[in-house]
């Protein structure tokens, strides 16, 4: 296979980024001045056999995305032997210029460099505009520590199970800085409505004992490797505010496919400190309820499966299943008794019957919506000379140095064919 390995990675301009929207609310963000795990990750790259193309896919604030997307090319500099290209906002504006151009509307909420699931998409799009026939997530806090590790991210992809079922998506797990797989989290007295440190333990011992490959109820997202027939038809969800791993193996499920748990496949996950418990539960309120939400609603349409939370035990069912409000709420409560940062907490309590359950009534159905679209824009893209032509010149042009918005801005002009002299508006547009 021809596998691409993909990083997001997140800086952001101040040392401590507040809470931004609820989308561009991440675990963890680097700060322009500081280095960050990005480095440790590729240097660890550099030993693992048979690694072809790296694309790093920078999020940042608008105020700073080029000297963002200037940072992690001045790092990705530093591994010569490695075959990275960074993909920033003139690269996004490329993307987005083509899909005007063939008639699919600028999409900027459902691919682009902002939000989890719009950040993958984007990778996606890249990965199949280049040719690649499989897509294997990393997470800019990991660690490889086997040098087989892309030969077994493809172990079994695209081949069939004894049972003729195609293999088009798997994923591995993690070992945490205690060196164990299992969730570190707490069964406190404040946690009993929301045990779910302990479902995942029960999941992952279960499939630890089970054979190399099995069918998954869980996805690492910064080990996973999708196959370009899953991809193609799948997109990931640009409305779940966190957790669009997880989502994407429920999202296979609703449209007749599978994620395959690989207990041979792993690395290690070793993130900064969480800056604030509360505001990350806060966005898991977003993401179960929306998730339940979205459940639901997908039961009402005749052309997906039904996926019912009795066929995720131990994990994710309970978490999915009606009552979920109230236990959420619950746990909110009880934590912003005992646990630090008991305002975010109590702003968590309230968000659960409000705000949040409002977004996913709201939201619910969008992705199916959008999921219309996407299947023709990856097979418009898939042999789309010219957006492929843009961006490797742009990629290029990023490594030697040159100033990339004004590069993409010349290279959309002669993409499209346009004369360089009279594209004024292009270079804003890609510029902005």
């Amino acid at each position: 296979m021809n596998p691409v390995i993909i990083i997001p990675t997140f800086i952001s301009a101040r040392r401590r980024k507040e809470g931004g929207s609820l989308l561009t609310t991440y675990d963890h963000t680097t700060p322009i001045s500081q280095p960050g795990e990005l480095p440790r990750l590729l240097h660890s790259l550099q030993k693992v056999r048979g690694i072809g193309q790296i694309v790093i896919l920078v999020a940042s604030e608008p105020s700073i995305e080029n000297q963002a997307a200037e940072k992690v090319q001045i790092a990705a500099a530093q591994y010569p032997s490695l075959n990275i290209a960074v993909v920033g906002a003139p690269e996004l504006a490329l993307v987005q210029q083509r899909m005007e151009q063939l008639g699919l509307g600028k999409l900027s909420k459902e691919i682009g460099l902002s939000g989890y699931g719009a950040i993958r998409n984007l990778g996606l799009v890249v990965a199949n505009t280049l040719g690649f026939d499989a897509v294997v997530f990393l997470d800019d806090d990991e660690i490889v520590d086997d040098a087989d590790f892309l030969q077994k991210a493809v172990y079994g992809l695209g081949k069939l199970t004894k049972k003729g079922i195609p293999i088009l998506a798997k994923t591995g797990y993690y070992f945490n800085s205690e060196g164990t797989f299992l969730s570190k989290s707490q069964d406190k007295w404040y946690n009993h409505f929301w045990q779910q440190g302990k479902a995942f333990n029960k999941m992952m011992t279960k499939a630890m004992r089970g054979p190399r490959l099995s069918r998954s109820n869980h996805v690492c997202g910064g080990c996973l490797a999708l196959h370009k027939e899953a991809f193609k038809r799948l997109s990931f969800d640009p409305w779940i505010a966190r957790g669009e791993d997880l989502d994407y193996m429920l999202d296979l499920r609703m449209y007749g496919s599978d994620i395959w748990f690989d207990n041979q496949w792993s690395l290690r996950h070793l993130p900064p400190e969480t800056e604030s418990e509360g505001t990350r539960f806060r966005q898991d309120i977003f993401r179960w309820l929306y998730e339940y939400r979205k459940m639901e609603y997908s039961r009402t349409q005749i052309d997906l499966l039904q996926v019912k939370p009795s066929s995720l035990e131990p994990y994710p069912g309970p978490f999915l299943e009606p009552g979920v409000t109230k236990r959420i709420r619950l746990t909110a409560f009880l934590r912003s008794l005992a646990r630090p940062d008991k305002k975010a907490y109590r702003k968590a309590a309230k968000a659960a019957t409000g705000e949040a359950t409002l977004y996913a009534q709201r939201n619910c159905s969008k992705y199916f919506e959008f999921q219309f679209v996407w299947p023709e824009l990856m097979a418009r893209f898939e042999n789309d000379q010219i957006l492929r032509t843009a961006l490797v010149q742009c990629a290029a042009q990023r490594q030697i140095g040159v100033d990339a918005p004004r590069q993409a801005a010349a290279i959309a002009a002669q993409a499209a064919g346009i004369d360089p002299g009279a594209t004024s508006e292009i270079r804003l547009n890609i510029a902005e």
